[in-house]
């Protein structure tokens, strides 16, 4: 069988959901400057960022109907990330 170079290889623990999101978390209101947080939402495959995202948090820049356009720092540099609302969550205190 040949190796699987996908990209969602080696993700079993890492995309492992512990509780399943209601619909509050989907009629959260983002704007730009919005400080959140990219936590990959398992059960929706549409608009998922790659798994090197997760976990870090980034600055809103544009919003759309369905997605968001998040830019996160790596390392030196700034990317820019657009995923569905189903991957982003609101930091507290911003």
């Amino acid at each position: 069988m040949p190796k699987s170079h996908g990209a969602r290889r080696r993700t079993r623990s890492l995309l492992r959901s512990s509780a399943k999101k209601g619909l509050s978390s989907l009629l959260v209101e983002y704007s730009p400057n919005d400080k959140v947080v990219v936590k990959i939402d398992p059960a929706q495959v549409k608009g998922m960022p790659h798994r090197r995202f997760n976990g870090l948090v980034g600055t809103v820049t544009e919003v759309g109907r369905r997605a968001v356009t998040v830019d996160v720092a790596v390392g030196n540099k700034v990317k820019k990330l657009v995923a569905r609302k189903e991957h982003v969550v609101r930091m507290e205190g911003s």
